[in-house]
């Protein structure tokens, strides 16, 4: 006989009974299974959320590790008509008074006009130069036209300083060289050579000036400055010049300044960035009285002992070339909740006056604020640190609750089985006895003299 969901014999729910039988077996284990994997996926959740602070946080600290972040200087121009400029971080505080005379020009020169594109000029060489650079030469073929020649010289492999096009004039069109250089030290000089027994060659190519070349020439603070290109890089210190137009009867202020900015912006994005963490690890550890909740972390040494460590380093002081140094001589101080906060006008006036300290203080190999901290945040954070042997063990403890779950459902599947076995044995035995009663009643029903009690 096979299993049966209701008693043939007895008409006992026997499936009714089976399941409820292995759902009180296995409830409890199946409850239990759910909060262990809920706090689990619970802590892996913080684990994530704790990792990404100190990734933000690890970040800002690389930028105060690098040396681009410190002694920055700006540079403003009044009026900008004239030229723009540009700063590194030598250019030395102070204010410039600039004319520009001239702007550097390159040279352009022209053939003689010929009839026409199509008429061949001559058979021959032609050697360009530009001023004291080497010369290279194109072969000039009897039918070559004007367009063929300046096809050549600007294929050349041997042109690099030289452009060549045609200009249609009035009174014919004519080649011209322009020198892609500006200055009077990127002159051009053109021979031509005729084999051919005529002169058409030397006559076309004898050069005319269309265009002089001349230098930039600027007056900065009354000295003047000449330049064979429209940037000047070395008159100021750190402070290179870009001119874009000349009136030498107009005066230009350059004035250059400490960039405090940069600095202040990078020691603002660590605090924030640090007031992140630590707030994380508040939410993620502490308990509200108020709600009765637990952080899903709490009692966890880990985020515990990163609190502790980036608030010993806090209270440091750093060796400089200005004496030793704290936070709090920047201004930024700790709040009674452990937090950090700025005095903005303190911050300010010391990144103006400040001749490297900073950068010493948060930079310096080893020893550095920042250095120190981004050293302890990447053993946490790297791939395969510390956080990530964390989420592993967290993954391997789901990985064994769901072989329990796998064992479990497999236990109460064969217990299912046995039950639905023993019930469906113990159904054929009532079968069997309802059809021998049933067998004797129908025996008694038929001897002589027996009355059937219906009652």
């Amino acid at each position: 006989m096979g299993l049966t969901s209701v008693g043939i014999g007895s008409g006992i729910d026997i499936g009714g009974i089976v399941t409820a039988l292995v759902n009180a077996e296995s409830a409890g284990k199946i409850a239990k299974f759910d909060v262990n994997e809920g706090k689990i996926n619970a802590q892996i959740s913080g684990i994530g959320s704790l990792k990404s602070a100190m990734s933000e946080f690890n970040a800002k600290l690389k930028t105060l590790t690098e040396s681009a972040t410190f002694g920055s200087q700006k540079v403003a121009i009044s009026p900008k008509d004239f030229l723009s400029a540009t700063v590194d971080k030598t250019a030395v505080s102070g204010s410039y008074q600039v004319k520009v005379e001239q702007l550097a020009q390159s040279q352009k020169v022209g053939s003689a006009v010929v009839a026409d594109n199509a008429t061949a000029i001559g058979t021959g060489s032609l050697s360009i130069a530009v001023g004291s650079g080497d010369s290279f030469s194109v072969d000039v073929e009897g039918t070559d036209t004007l367009t063929e020649i300046m096809n050549k010289i600007n294929s050349s492999d041997n042109n690099s300083d030289v452009t060549a096009t045609i200009i249609n004039g009035e009174l014919g069109p004519q080649l011209v060289l322009s020198s892609k250089n500006t200055g009077l030290d990127n002159t051009i000089s053109a021979t031509a050579i005729d084999t051919d027994g005529n002169t058409g060659l030397v006559d076309t190519f004898t050069m005319t000036e269309v265009t002089p070349a001349k230098n930039a020439i600027a007056y900065i603070d009354g000295v003047k400055v000449v330049s064979q290109k429209n940037s000047i890089s070395e008159a100021i210190t750190g402070v290179s010049l870009s001119l874009t137009a000349a009136d030498v009867d107009k005066t230009t202020t350059i004035t250059v300044s400490k960039d405090t900015a940069k600095t202040k912006a990078a020691i603002e994005g660590f605090v924030e960035a640090y007031n992140t963490v630590m707030t994380t690890i508040k939410d993620l550890t502490s308990y509200d009285a108020d709600t009765e909740k637990a952080g899903i972390l709490q009692g966890d040494a880990l985020p515990r002992s990163i609190q502790g460590q980036l608030r010993n380093m806090l209270s440091d002081k750093f060796g400089t070339s200005d004496g030793d140094k704290m936070l709090a001589n920047l201004g930024v101080t700790t709040t009674r909740e452990g937090l950090l906060e700025i005095d903005s006008t303190k911050l300010t006036d010391v990144i103006s006056n400040d001749k490297g300290a900073i950068a010493e203080m948060f930079s310096a190999e080893n020893t550095g604020l920042a250095s120190k901290m981004s050293s302890l945040l990447d053993g946490y954070i790297k791939s395969g640190g510390i956080m990530d042997s964390r989420d592993s063990s967290l993954d391997e403890q789901l990985s064994r609750i769901a072989d329990s779950r796998d064992q479990l459902n497999t236990r109460m599947a064969a217990y299912s089985d046995r039950l639905y076995k023993q019930y469906n044995a113990m159904d054929l035995v009532v079968a069997n006895l309802n059809s021998s009663a049933s067998d004797l009643q129908s025996r008694l029903d038929s001897l002589p003299g027996v009355v059937r009690n219906n009652n």
